[in-house]
């Protein structure tokens, strides 16, 4: 399976203004294109260009792709362009898939790029979008002008690049446009016109096209991010009350003392400190927000269920665990004795090495809730590594 990439590069950017072409300006060091060349080499086959050829070529100097070609009037007639190059290719050479997408993108991760690639299986045309979030107003003439109406936004979503197509479905329907119309503003519509279903998949908030000054800023910041995995630190804190009736749960072992601790699941306070520093590094909210207590669901529930949970976004997002550090502040029980059994089974929930897990106590000096023996508080501090950008 052959995959090609069309990489948009034609465009004035008269909306952006300035003397340089949004596509070409420097963006953490490199050009705007650049970054998105370079996306799409970690996974095509072969990289077609579309643009003005000497800046282009300083642009991408260096790194393997064709000889740009010149570009149309149109997006519409710019993509045909690239697809009637890649047409050219020798038999072997040919691609299966192509993708195209605007240069003037350069935040492309390679992870939305499979994501377009993994829905071609089944369809003969993708494209990743994000939903809409703000109400949408009509105004027939922009600013100044009175509300015509307010767009329903459900079901609505922002397109974006890169798009993916059955190379000859997408090459056929060029051929076949209308010439003199060439109002398309992206492929999909090509297919959409043709009855051909595309597939939408997750795209990016930060996949954002350079269109006026203010987003060169913002992809500025996001660019000059490091490349490699960064450290993130979180924190978290709960409490639960002692109450009769109920087993001792702590960091996932159960202790022999004469009352538990009162919460809606089995209100293991170490575990759920634990979480909330994971979530906390993430920064994905809390414990509440993924296990909401209102939910009857979480009733009594095994609160191991909530780290695996948590472990799973480290996981998710490509991060690794490099230490937890977790201390319970009581005046009874004692944690001491059953500190390695503690760190063990926090270990195998997270699926590290109990070296790296941290389990100790202390007390309040009989100071405050703890003191007064009323219950049990724990705070837990995570470090992690994540790559940027995830």
């Amino acid at each position: 399976m052959r995959i090609a990439a069309l990489l948009l590069a034609a465009g004035t950017g008269s909306r952006f203004g300035g003397p340089t072409p949004k596509q070409f300006l420097t963006l953490g060091g490199r050009p705007a294109i650049r970054h998105s060349a370079e996306a799409l080499l970690a996974r095509v086959d072969h990289l077609q260009p579309v643009g003005d050829t000497p800046a282009i070529e300083s642009a991408l100097a260096g790194l393997a792709h064709a000889a740009p070609v010149a570009g149309g009037a149109t997006r519409q007639a710019s993509v045909r362009a690239g697809l009637e190059a890649l047409a050219a290719l020798p038999d072997d050479q040919r691609p299966d898939l192509v993708l195209v997408h605007d240069a003037a993108r350069p935040y492309l991760t390679l992870a939305l790029i499979e994501r377009v690639i993994a829905a071609l299986a089944r369809y003969r045309g993708a494209i990743p979008g994000v939903a809409v979030a703000d109400t949408l107003k009509h105004v027939a003439g922009g600013y100044g002008h009175p509300i015509g109406a307010t767009v329903p936004r459900e079901s609505l979503f922002r397109a974006q690049t890169p798009q993916g197509f059955d190379f000859a479905t997408l090459l056929a329907l060029h051929r076949s446009a209308d010439p003199a119309a060439e109002a398309a503003t992206d492929d999909a519509a090509l297919l959409e016109a043709a009855g051909l279903p595309v597939a939408l998949v997750e795209g990016d908030e930060d996949n954002i096209k350079l269109t006026y000054p203010e987003d060169y800023a913002r992809m500025e910041r996001l660019l000059s991010r490091p490349a490699g995995p960064i450290p993130r630190v979180g924190n978290g804190y709960d409490v639960h009350a002692f109450e009769t009736g109920r087993p001792l749960v702590l960091c996932g072992v159960t202790i022999p003392h004469d009352r538990g601790l009162a919460g809606h699941s089995d209100a293991d306070v170490g575990i759920h400190a634990l979480c909330d520093a994971i979530y906390g590094a993430l920064a994905e909210g809390d414990i509440g927000r993924h296990f909401p207590p209102s939910e009857a669901t979480w009733k009594d529930a095994d609160s191991a269920r909530f780290l695996i949970h948590a472990a799973g976004r480290i996981a998710a997002r490509g991060g690794i665990l490099c230490n937890a550090d977790l201390t319970l502040i009581c005046e009874f029980p004692k944690i001491t004795p059953h500190a390695p059994a503690m760190r063990a089974r926090l270990a195998e929930l997270l699926g590290v090495d109990i070296d790296l897990i941290s389990v100790k106590a202390t007390t309040s000096e009989r100071l405050g809730f703890t003191g007064r023996g009323e219950g049990i508080a724990c705070q837990a501090s995570v470090a992690l590594l994540v790559p940027a950008g995830k």
